[in-house]
C-alpha cells in the first residue's frame, strides 16, 4: 500500500452515505480503526450467523486486512468487532433488523435473527472509504470508520430484483455476481426469469428435450424484432445455455449465504414457444416449433391487446399438458426452498384457442364463458399443482382475469390496478409497476442510450410507493424490480441498466417512508458512483446528465434544460462549437435557430464536467416536441 493510499483511508473517512437508508443513525467523535490486530468474537452459536461472519472475515482478507475469529470472548485482543444474536426479540427491529454500533475500541452487530446480522455487515462495509471497493487494491493495512450507532429494519419484507435469463444467457457466475450485488443493498429475493420464447434454462431430468432443443436457439444479433430473422433451413441452434440441477443448487446455496431466497418463475401457458419448440404436442395446432431467435412473432396494437403469429401457448384443455407442469413443478419445488413458484400467466394469447374447435367444445361442456374464464381454469390447476408441492403460487397480474385462484399472490406489473384489485380480495401482492420498476427502460437521453419504448428516470423509480390508499398494508408484501434481457446481453450492461434506479426500489422497500428525500438520495447515489468505479463495475450516471425538454412557441423551435442533481450548472452551445463549457450557462429556455446545426449540452458541478455530453441535431430535436 502506497503511502499516498494510506493517507487517503486515514482522512477519508466515510459518512452517512448508507442505502439504503437507515431507520436511525447517530453519529459520534469517536474513530475505529479496523487492522490486523482486531478480533471478531462471536457471541451465538447459529450457523448462519458464523457463515455471515467468516465471509466478512474473507472479504477484508481479500483487502489484506486479517482478522481473526474468536467464539471464547476471553481471548479477545483490545479491539474487536463483536457479533450477538439477542436473547430476548426485540420487536422494533423485526426479523431482519440490528442494531450497529461504531466506537473507539469495538464494533457491535446485533440482532435478532441472523438476517439482521448479515444486513448489519452490508451496513459496516457502506461505512468504509470507497477505495475498499478498489478491484485492484489487495494490501490495505487499515481503515477507519466514523463512530455511530445505527438501529435499522426494512419497511417490507419483500425486496426483490428480476432477471431474465431467457431473452439472453447468464453462466452461474454471472449469476452469482448478480445476485452478490444485490445483497449488499439488502435485495432480499431473486426473482430467476427461467423460461420464455426464447430459452428454457433449467434441467427437467424427467422432461430432457426441455434443454436438449429448448435451451438453444439460431445466433442472431441486433434488436430484437423483425430485423431477426426466423432459422433457416437446417440451420444449427448454437446460441443459449441451461443450469443443471446441480447449478441450480449451488446458485440457491449462494443467494442463501447472503440473504436472499430464490423464486424461480416458469411462464405459463403464454411465453412458451421454448417448451413447444421440444414438446410441439402440448399447443393446440401441434405444429412444428422453433425457439424463438427475438424474430418478430406478434402484432402489438398499442392498446395493450396483439395477436401472435405463432401459436407460444400451452393447451389449457389438454390433460397432458397438466402431466407436463406436474413433472415440471415436481422437480422445480426440490431445488427451490423457499415459500412461492411464480408461475408467469402473463400475455397469454388467446386467439389460438378461440380457433380451436376441441377446445371451444371444452368451454361448452364446463360453462366456461369466454377464453379469460379458461385461463382462470387453467390458472386455478396450475395453482393446484403447485400447492401440492408444499409451495405458494404467484404471478402476473393476468392471473386475476376470470377469477384468481384461491391462495394466489399477485405481481402487479401493469399499473398498481391489478395488485390493488388483488389486495382488496385478500391476496397477497408485490408491486412491481412498469411506471417505476422497469429497469430495461431508458433511463437517459435518447442521444446516448439504447431507446426502447417507455423511459424511466432514477427520479421516478425513487418517488414509487407501493402501497395505494385504501389498500390494507398488510397484503402488500413489497416491491421488486424487473430486468428484462432482450436489449441486455452481457453482464456489464445488465449492472448498468440496474443500478443506480435498483438503489432506489431498495431504498423505497427497505427505508421509512417519510425519511426518503430526493436530493439526499442523489448525494449518496454519488458516493456509489464512486464505490462501483473503484471495483470497476458499470453503472449509468445518467441522473447527471441534461435533461432535454422541446417545444413550439408559435414558430420558433425552443429548448429547456435541466438536472435533478442540486448545485450543477449546465452549459450549451447551438452554433456547431464545442465544448459546451465555453458555450452558454443554460438560466432559461432558449430557441433553437433554423439551419444546419445542433445542441452540445452538459451538466457542470464545481467547474468539472459531470455525465457525458450530450450532441442533438437539429432535425431530432424537432422530432422531440412536445404535444
Amino acid at each position: 500500500m502506497t503511502l499516498a493510499t494510506l493517507i487517503i483511508f486515514q482522512v477519508g473517512l466515510a459518512q452517512n452515505n448508507i442505502i439504503p437508508f437507515p431507520a436511525s443513525y447517530t453519529s459520534s467523535s469517536d474513530v475505529f480503526q479496523l487492522n490486523n490486530q482486531v478480533s471478531l468474537i462471536l457471541k451465538t452459536n447459529d450457523v448462519e450467523v458464523k457463515n455471515y461472519s467468516k465471509n466478512f472475515i474473507e472479504l477484508l482478507a481479500k483487502k489484506g486486512i486479517h482478522v481473526s475469529l474468536n467464539e471464547n470472548e476471553s481471548h479477545k485482543s483490545d479491539k474487536t468487532i463483536v457479533v450477538e444474536l439477542f436473547k430476548n426479540f426485540k420487536p422494533e427491529i423485526g426479523n431482519e433488523g440490528y442494531i450497529l454500533e461504531v466506537n473507539t475500541f469495538s464494533i457491535k452487530i446485533s440482532a435478532n435473527e441472523s438476517a439482521g446480522i448479515f444486513n448489519g455487515f452490508q451496513t459496516l462495509r457502506q461505512l468504509f472509504p470507497v477505495e475498499f471497493e478498489s478491484h485492484s487494491n489487495d494490501s490495505l493495512e487499515s481503515i477507519k470508520i466514523s463512530g455511530c450507532k445505527i438501529i435499522d429494519y426494512p419497511r417490507f419484507k419483500w425486496r426483490g430484483l428480476m432477471l431474465d435469463v431467457s431473452r439472453h444467457f447468464f453462466t452461474v457466475e454471472e449469476v452469482k455476481a448478480y445476485i452478490d450485488k444485490m445483497s449488499q443493498y439488502k435485495f432480499n429475493v431473486f426473482h430467476w426469469h427461467l423460461t420464455d420464447d426464447e430459452g428454457w434454462r433449467i434441467e427437467i431430468k424427467s422432461l430432457p428435450k426441455l434443454t436438449e432443443v429448448g435451451a438453444w436457439r439460431v445466433q442472431r444479433y441486433g434488436s430484437f424484432g423483425k430485423d431477426r430473422i426466423y432459422p433457416l433451413p437446417n440451420e444449427v441452434a448454437t446460441y443459449g445455455g441451461f443450469y443443471t440441477q446441480d447449478q441450480i443448487k449451488d446458485v440457491v446455496k449462494y443467494a442463501s449465504d447472503r440473504n436472499i431466497t430464490i423464486v424461480p418463475e416458469i411462464d405459463m401457458p403464454g411465453h412458451s414457444m421454448a417448451a413447444l419448440a421440444a414438446y410441439p404436442e402440448l399447443s393446440t395446432k401441434k405444429e412444428a416449433k422453433f425457439v424463438s431467435p427475438g424474430a418478430k412473432f406478434s402484432e402489438w396494437y398499442g392498446n395493450g391487446t396483439f395477436k401472435m403469429l405463432i401459436e407460444n401457448t400451452l393447451n389449457p384443455v389438454d390433460e397432458k399438458v397438466y402431466e407436463f407442469i406436474d413433472k415440471v413443478f415436481t422437480e422445480v419445488a426440490l431445488l427451490f426452498p423457499g415459500e412461492y413458484i411464480h408461475m408467469g400467466g402473463d400475455e397469454a394469447y388467446h386467439g389460438y384457442w378461440e380457433q380451436d374447435s376441441t377446445v371451444q367444445s371444452f368451454m361448452k361442456q364446463n360453462n366456461i364463458k369466454d377464453s379469460h374464464e379458461l385461463q382462470s381454469y387453467f390458472v386455478k390447476r396450475v395453482e393446484k399443482i403447485i400447492r401440492s408441492k408444499g409451495k405458494k403460487t404467484i404471478g402476473w397480474d393476468e392471473i386475476l382475469e376470470g377469477g384468481l385462484a384461491d391462495g394466489a399472490a399477485v405481481m402487479s406489473w401493469r399499473g398498481m390496478k391489478g395488485g390493488i384489485e388483488a389486495a382488496k380480495m385478500g391476496h397477497e401482492v408485490v408491486m412491481s409497476p412498469t411506471t417505476y420498476a422497469y429497469l430495461d427502460y431508458t433511463q437517459g437521453d435518447y442521444s446516448v442510450e439504447n431507446k426502447v419504448y417507455a423511459s424511466l428516470s432514477l427520479e421516478t423509480c425513487y418517488s414509487f410507493e407501493p402501497v395505494p390508499t385504501d389498500v390494507d398494508p398488510k397484503f402488500i408484501l413489497g416491491g421488486q424490480a424487473n430486468l428484462w434481457a432482450e436489449k441486455i446481453p452481457t453482464l456489464p450492461f445488465a449492472f448498468y441498466m440496474t443500478y443506480p434506479r435498483a438503489f432506489a426500489i431498495s431504498e423505497t422497500l427497505w427505508s421509512k417512508k417519510d425519511s426518503k428525500n430526493w436530493n439526499h438520495f442523489v448525494g449518496r447515489v454519488e458516493n456509489q458512483f464512486e464505490r462501483f468505479d473503484m471495483a470497476n463495475l458499470n453503472i449509468s450516471k445518467a441522473v447527471l446528465e441534461p435533461i432535454v425538454r422541446v417545444f413550439k412557441d408559435g414558430n420558433k423551435l425552443m429548448c429547456e434544460l435541466k438536472n435533478s442533481v442540486p448545485n450543477t450548472d449546465i452549459y450549451y452551445t447551438i452554433d456547431n462549437t464545442y465544448p459546451a463549457k465555453f458555450g452558454l450557462k443554460y438560466t432559461e429556455p432558449f430557441e433553437i435557430p433554423q439551419g444546419d446545426l445542433g445542441l452540445r449540452t452538459q451538466t457542470y458541478k464545481n467547474e468539472k464536467a459531470i455525465g457525458r455530453e450530450l450532441i442533438i441535431h437539429r432535425t431530432d430535436l424537432e422530432k422531440r416536441v412536445s404535444k
